[in-house]
């Protein structure tokens, strides 16, 4: 048996390891997620409501 043959096999398991780890790292970083772009508009929609209703509406002039 060749001294290196087990130091071998770690290596081809640690190397497919790290194969796996860099393709969950790709497709995660690939993955689109909607919510950032909806908790933005939720957002903006309630800051605009409440400007709405914090401003006083201007008096209209009876002619």
């Amino acid at each position: 048996m060749n001294p290196a043959e087990p130091y071998l096999a770690l290596h081809h398991l640690r190397a497919a390891d790290l194969r796996a780890e860099a393709d969950a790292h790709r497709l995660a970083a690939t993955a689109k997620r909607p919510t950032p772009d909806l908790r933005t508009r939720v957002g903006w929609t309630l800051v605009e409501v409440g400007l709405r209703l914090a401003s006083v509406p201007p008096k209209q002039q009876l002619a």
